[in-house]
């Protein structure tokens, strides 16, 4: 798989939007910011960014964070595979710099390919049915 950042690697409709806030399999909270993640079946994942006005005022400050946020996810998005993610960012995360930036989203992207998926956890259960 590439490390590329192509429309297929991003929520793109509000439906696909939808189904992570409706349902969201797990939540990662973070310095002023809050990962929704759930599992999409597919081979890779998929990011969604919620950033509005209420929470970063300028939009400097909003395209700063969104860059940050997408070169840090094309980098462990191998790590990543099968999960749809909606990132939703809350005040004060404009007075974070770059590389603070980095490395906060960099822990959250390890805490997230470190969490099970249901389809790791199923075959356990298989193993654990009596006859």
């Amino acid at each position: 798989m590439s490390r590329d950042f192509s429309r297929d690697k991003r929520l793109l409709t509000p439906s696909q939007f939808k189904a992570v806030f409706d349902s969201p399999c797990g939540k990662l909270p973070g310095r002023n910011v809050l990962l929704l993640v759930r599992e999409n079946d597919l081979p890779h994942p998929r990011i969604g960014l919620v950033i509005g006005k209420k929470s970063v005022k300028l939009s400097v400050e909003r395209n700063r964070i969104k860059r940050q946020l997408r070169e840090t996810f094309r980098l462990h998005q191998l790590e990543l595979a099968g999960w749809d993610v909606v990132v939703i960012a809350r005040k004060g995360l404009a007075d974070m710099d770059n590389p603070e930036l980095a490395r906060q989203f960099n822990k959250l992207w390890k805490r997230l390919s470190r969490t099970p998926s249901k389809a790791a956890v199923q075959p356990e259960q298989d193993k654990t049915v009596h006859a």
